[in-house]
């Protein structure tokens, strides 16, 4: 029996979609010859809907807890906005740019109280308009539209369906219309695009689309089919790719030689005319452009030779944040050799992952209320290209989540502890005394040891009048939070940070580290260096400024 299209539905369709993207994966990067062999556009694509289904299930926790429902607009909405913030690579910016599309439709006809005017007769024509409005939206995303590409089979799919819209009784029968539209234009990629004629497959970010249609078409129809997504042009469902890009060059036709250096990915907020100026110059500077986003936050894309002229490009437009550089150079012919050990860590600061980048680490930079999805843990682990990783979550909240990630990337042949840090200020601690002579075993009790011996602490600004563990906050205090919980209040960030320090060493202490946030004060250091050296003897002291907006102070006593 056919399903509504509505919330519940778009939740069950992100579920389905993740698992097919789950089980595609492997073969999907294995036929990624365009636009660079890289090898990842099935992973990319999985994570980018990894994201866009944590934050539909962040929409009904959030509805739950005030005792609604959420409506069709907050689920799509929700899972639009989840794709954009956490795509990867130039085939998740066009996933997220897809999803914004429908949403257009879609969320103008959705409600927040549980019911949807979408759903019975009226959902036939809007799944119909929303596909075609995707199809829309991508070409006006990328700079230089290429035909044979998931811009073909997404284009194929609003016809397909735009064709069943008339007869169709309800969304799932547009559904599969549309699926089954775009597996035939799959099937014709290789004659349209000569790299992928060359390899003998099919488009990869294509391949990745008809799997997610084909998880809305069962969502809707309920009706779970888990057809594999064929892969080669000359095979109907192939047990292994036609391209194989970890042993074939570029030079051997499983891509473009002599392509841009670097891959530059960044959110951006900046207003919309702004946009349009650094389309033109980021244009100029390289291929594979893709912006995708809105009303005031954007995703940018771009293969370029010079990466930082891209980032100071996103600098002058607004601001740019999550910024991810990948050198394609050797990686596009070789694989590099594998390093003994390495270690990732969760830092929520640019000064901290430049801290980590120095000590030979992975960063994985965080933004306040966007803690990092499971699926981007495995990726950095994969990154760290390492046999054995210490992976460090810095946040409680973190350790399931880093957990899942051990589990995944230990399927994957890499050996993985995760160090239980709390604190950002832990991690760093953990992180000095890392040794990678010494056995796997040794170094991860080293690490563990060393964070378990430093408290921790941050420092915050109320937002509301609230009660405390150390009494009732106004709006606009200084809260100072040891090892979790409210200890202090106090009116003033200095005098704050003065009296957590004493709390802190008044049980002993060696080593004081100061993280300073984007908004501390500049005297802020000094002033409590001088303050620990006249009050607290034989204690040293070490600042960072780890760049974190999160907390203006964090402190750690070892």
């Amino acid at each position: 029996m056919p399903y509504p299209l509505d919330a519940a539905a778009v939740r069950s369709w992100c579920g389905l979609a993740l698992e097919a993207l789950g089980r595609e994966r492997e073969r999907i990067d294995a036929i990624n010859v365009y636009p660079v062999a890289d090898g990842d556009t099935g992973t990319n694509l999985y994570l980018t809907l990894e994201s866009a289904a944590r934050a539909v299930e962040a929409a009904f926790d959030g509805h739950a807890s005030a005792g609604t429902a959420p409506g069709l607009a907050d689920a799509i909405g929700a899972m639009a906005h989840g794709a954009l913030i956490g795509a990867r690579g130039n085939s998740g910016t066009i996933l997220a740019q897809l999803l914004r599309g429908m949403t257009d439709v879609l969320a103008a006809r959705g409600t927040t109280d549980g019911t949807d005017p979408a759903a019975g007769d009226g959902s036939a024509e809007a799944l119909r308009r929303a596909l075609r409005r995707a199809a829309a939206s991508t070409y006006e995303a990328v700079a230089h539209p290429v035909e044979g590409t998931v811009l073909t089979v997404a284009t194929a799919a609003a016809d397909a369906a735009e064709r069943a819209a008339g007869e169709a009784r309800d969304a799932a029968a547009v559904a599969r219309a549309a699926h089954a539209g775009a597996r035939t234009a799959l099937q014709a990629t290789p004659g349209q695009l000569a790299v992928l004629g060359r390899a003998g497959v099919v488009d990869a970010g294509g391949c990745g689309l008809v799997a997610l249609l084909g998880a809305l078409a069962d969502a809707l129809s309920g009706e779970v089919t888990a057809t594999p997504v064929a892969v080669r042009a000359d095979a109907p469902l192939p047990e292994a790719a036609g391209c194989d890009v970890a042993a074939h060059t570029a030079a051997d036709g499983c891509g473009e030689p002599g392509g841009p250096a670097f891959e530059v990915i960044y959110l951006l907020e900046a207003p919309d005319d702004a946009v349009a100026r650094l389309r033109t110059r980021l244009d100029g500077l390289g291929d594979s452009l893709v912006v995708v986003g809105g009303d005031g936050l954007w995703h940018v894309h771009i293969h370029v030779d010079d990466a930082g002229a891209a980032v100071e490009a996103g600098i002058e437009a607004g601001r740019p944040y999550r910024i991810r550089i990948t050198h394609f150079g050797g990686g596009r012919t070789k694989e590099p050799a594998l390093a003994p050990r390495a270690v990732v860590a969760v830092v929520p600061g640019t000064g901290l992952a430049d801290l980590c980048a120095e000590a030979g680490a992975t960063a994985v930079t965080v933004r306040p209320g966007e803690p990092p999805a499971s699926g981007e843990l495995v990726q950095a682990i994969r990154q760290a290209h390492a046999r054995e990783v210490m992976l460090l979550p810095n946040d409680p909240e973190l350790r399931h989540t880093a957990a899942a990630a051990a589990e995944q990337a230990r399927t994957e042949g890499v050996r993985v502890a995760v160090i239980p840090t709390r604190a950002a200020v832990q991690g760093i601690a953990a992180l000095a005394v890392h040794e990678p002579d010494r056995s796997f075993d040794e170094d991860a009790v080293a690490m563990t040891s060393a964070a378990g011996a430093t408290r921790y602490a941050e420092l915050a600004v109320a937002e509301r009048q609230s009660w405390t563990m150390a009494g009732v906050c106004q709006a606009g205090d200084v809260l100072g939070l040891i090892d979790g919980d409210v200890a202090v209040i106090g009116p003033d960030l200095t005098v704050t940070a003065m009296t957590v320090l004493d709390r802190m060493l008044s049980a002993g202490g060696e080593m004081v580290t100061l993280v300073l946030g984007a908004g501390a004060p500049a005297a802020l250091a000094e002033r409590l260096e001088r303050h620990v050296r006249e009050r607290h003897l034989a204690v040293d002291t070490v600042v960072y400024d780890g760049g974190q907006r999160t907390a203006p102070l964090l402190i750690g006593v070892e």
